[in-house]
C-alpha cells in the first residue's frame, strides 16, 4: 500500500485546506498565530511535506472559522469521486 501522502486523495485534502484557510481570508502567517505554531508548519501541511492527522484538521478548520463536518462530507465525496475515476481508469493516479 502507498503512502496516503503520494495520493491524489491526499493532495484533495491539502487543496481543501489551502482553500479553506484563503476563504477564511487568512495568510499562512496569521493561521500559525491562531494555532500557535510556526508558520512553516501551515506551510508544510499544504504543501504535503508535513501530514496532518485527523485532529490536527479539525484545529486547521476551527481555526478558519469553518464546520469541518460539512467539510469532512465534501472531502469523502471528492475522495471517493477519485477513487472511482481511478477504477474507471484501470490504474493508479497520483
Amino acid at each position: 500500500m502507498e503512502k496516503s501522502t503520494h495520493t491524489s486523495e491526499y493532495a484533495i485534502l491539502r487543496a481543501e485546506l489551502r482553500s479553506s484557510r484563503e476563504k477564511a481570508g487568512l495568510t499562512q502567517r496569521q493561521l500559525a498565530a491562531r494555532l500557535e505554531v510556526p508558520h512553516s508548519w501551515i506551510f508544510k501541511v499544504e504543501s504535503g511535506e508535513r501530514r496532518i492527522d485527523l485532529v490536527e484538521f479539525c484545529w486547521f478548520i476551527a481555526a478558519c472559522d469553518i464546520d469541518p463536518i460539512p467539510l469532512s462530507a465534501k472531502l469523502l465525496r471528492d475522495i471517493r469521486a477519485q477513487q472511482a475515476k481511478r477504477r474507471a481508469s484501470g490504474g493508479r493516479s497520483k
